[in-house]
């Protein structure tokens, strides 16, 4: 046996958690428990030797999430007035729509999300276009 295998064997037990994919909410929240002392741990440092496992656990979260918690389906307009609430913006605030009437409009629903607009949004909040389609 090599010496890689031995202490991994050794230490399995310590580790299992970490690596197994979640099925009940409390292995869930371990990993999510897990993870975020990790990138405590971590910082900003992608070379760090544990750079990785943060991955392999941010990926089984994510998994989880997908199969257990999927994301409710949003209009562009709804995705619209949540990013507004969530950075604080009123109609003035975002330019990149056109003049106040105009998010006003769009946000009421009389009038739709147009290319340009869906574009400059999508830069403004970092987004994929796709949320305003």
């Amino acid at each position: 046996m090599s010496a890689l295998i031995k202490h991994a064997t050794e230490h399995w037990h310590h580790v299992a958690p970490l690596l197994n994919k979640p099925e009940t909410e409390d292995e869930y929240d371990l990993l999510v428990s897990g993870l975020d002392e990790l990138l405590e741990i971590i910082g900003e440092d992608e070379g760090h030797p544990l750079n990785r496992l943060a991955i392999l656990i941010g990926d089984a979260i994510e998994a989880y999430d997908h199969e257990n918690r999927p994301m409710p389906v949003a209009s562009g307009v709804e995705a619209l007035r949540y990013l507004m609430r969530e950075h604080g913006l009123n109609q003035g605030d975002v330019p990149e729509v056109g003049t106040q009437s105009v998010i006003s409009e769009i946000l009421s629903g009389k009038r739709q999300l147009n290319l340009r607009q869906v574009r400059q949004l999508a830069d403004r909040f970092g987004v994929p276009v796709e949320v305003f389609i």
